[in-house]
């Protein structure tokens, strides 16, 4: 299998929505001054990449607490708009900028998540039928196209939580079986 690392580095100072709070990793502890390292992180609930739960742009809408871990994982497909078909049944992603005129055909199939470059309106749409979304990820442009994968993005555990950044990981069986003999 291949395993392919969809997430941006969180760093200091790293680009984030306009009026989002601004994320800052900063050394609190050294080894020479406490025998181990440890950074202080503050930063917005939607920095790098990220998972939205309806909650964040619906009021009254599912926290990320609130919905079940299979919400975050499973089979998914690398999509395009203009393909003539969707799978069903399956997360789908855009590599490339996908906007409101694709919410009718999303809404139809019902994904459990969709990711990639969503525009506001398209992620206000899906969020309010309980389409989680994944947004601020790179190189989709290396997973496969017409065969599935399995994508992985746990948030993490915030009580009330609108939204989460994620470890996002696209794992591709490759049909070799690397060192069994």
């Amino acid at each position: 299998m291949k395993v392919i690392d969809l997430s941006i580095p969180i760093e200091d100072g790293m680009p984030v929505y306009p009026g989002d709070p601004e994320v800052r990793v900063k050394i609190a502890h050294t080894y020479e001054s406490h025998t181990w390292e440890l950074r202080h992180l503050s930063m917005g609930s939607h920095s790098g990449t990220h998972v939205d739960a309806p909650s964040h742009m619906h009021a009254g809408g599912a926290t990320l607490d609130e919905l079940p871990l299979e919400r975050f994982f499973g089979a998914s497909r690398l999509v395009r708009i203009d393909d003539t078909a969707w799978p069903e049944k399956r997360g789908l992603f855009f590599c490339e900028p996908a906007g409101l005129d694709c919410f009718e055909r999303l809404a139809s199939l019902r994904p459990p998540f969709v990711g990639g470059e969503l525009t506001e309106e398209l992620e206000r749409a899906l969020l309010g039928i309980n389409i989680i979304t994944y947004t601020g990820l790179q190189g989709l442009d290396r997973l496969p196209v017409d065969s599935d994968f399995m994508f992985y993005g746990f948030p993490l555990r915030i009580a009330g939580g609108d939204g989460s950044p994620v470890r996002a990981v696209a794992v591709i069986e490759t049909g070799e079986r690397e060192g069994l003999s």
